[in-house]
């Protein structure tokens, strides 16, 4: 009943434009969201800067893909001056520059001459300009495990590299209905992507949010019909400390708070039980 206080609209979240939760990450169940929220989010808070931050048709499309789908490597990746970002591959384990860390974009360094303003997609307005070459990103990490600050740059500061990824991908549902496959066959793509491994971070999903803890959160509790993991609930409400950092997106069906754990999970919780108590038998000295 306190989370149903929570819901954006009462009065104690009576609006997501205001502080503290136009900077609080929204999370999402399906990874297809965050990507959709990450642009429209970069586009808005773009309009608050002066400055614009072989088909051609098939090419907007895979440009579009969630990046889910391609290595975690986004075909369009919004830049705004200090917008929240995750890394989406590990660069340096031991530094803690891994997956799924936050930071703040800084800055984009790029090709003088690659820059056009010729349209990729309709997501964005049509002032976008858009870089096709970059070489790397500036982002601020303040979680990082560097000890000293690299040459010429401010602390906390970090290089993000471009790397390279190869992934396949269905384009039956993207190709116009006279260049579709006959039959039931498939339209497969071997696709090599050398991107930026970031992500926007207005939205992550559940997943990614796992392992963090978030000083204020907007949470979806409204999951979709078919959906009955407990994981969809318990995950992203245990990222919070207190009831007054969450906000509640909209209002959701009470009975999502009352999800089980499936049979699955049940066993496998009473298998780390099982080997819990079996360790603590075999080496009872580091018990003690």
């Amino acid at each position: 009943e306190l989370l149903l206080t929570r819901v954006v609209g009462q009065p104690s979240v009576s609006s997501l434009r205001e502080s503290p939760w136009n900077e609080a990450p929204t999370l999402a169940f399906r990874n297809e969201v965050p990507t959709q929220v990450n642009n429209k989010a970069a586009v808005h808070n773009a309009a608050q800067f002066r400055s614009p931050a072989n088909d051609p048709i098939l090419m907007k499309k895979l440009l579009e893909l969630s990046d889910s789908k391609t290595e975690h490597l986004p075909g369009l990746l919004p830049f705004v001056p200090g917008m929240p970002v995750i890394l989406t591959q590990n660069l340096a384990i031991e530094l803690g520059l891994i997956n799924g860390i936050n930071g703040i974009f800084r800055q984009l360094v790029y090709e003088a001459d690659s820059i056009s303003i010729d349209a990729l997609s309709n997501t964005f307005p049509s002032n976008t300009q858009y870089v096709h070459q970059s070489l790397y990103a500036l982002i601020e990490i303040a979680r990082s495990k560097i000890e000293c600050n690299l040459e010429t740059l401010q602390p906390k500061i970090v290089s993000v590299p471009l790397m390279e990824q190869t992934f396949r991908v269905d384009v039956t549902d993207m190709l116009p209905k006279n260049k579709k496959p006959k039959s039931n066959q498939k339209a497969m793509l071997s696709i090599k992507r050398r991107a930026l491994p970031l992500v926007p971070a207005y939205c992550i999903t559940t997943h990614k949010s796992q392992g963090q803890t978030l000083s204020k959160a907007v949470i979806d509790l409204k999951l979709p019909n078919e959906t009955e993991d407990i994981a969809a609930v318990y995950v992203p409400l245990s990222r919070l400390k207190c009831l007054i950092d969450v906000a509640i997106l909209r209002p959701f069906d009470y009975e999502v708070l009352r999800i089980k754990p499936s049979k699955s999970q049940v066993a496998e919780i009473e298998r780390l039980d099982k080997l819990y108590i079996d360790t603590q038998f075999r080496f009872s000295e580091y018990f003690q």
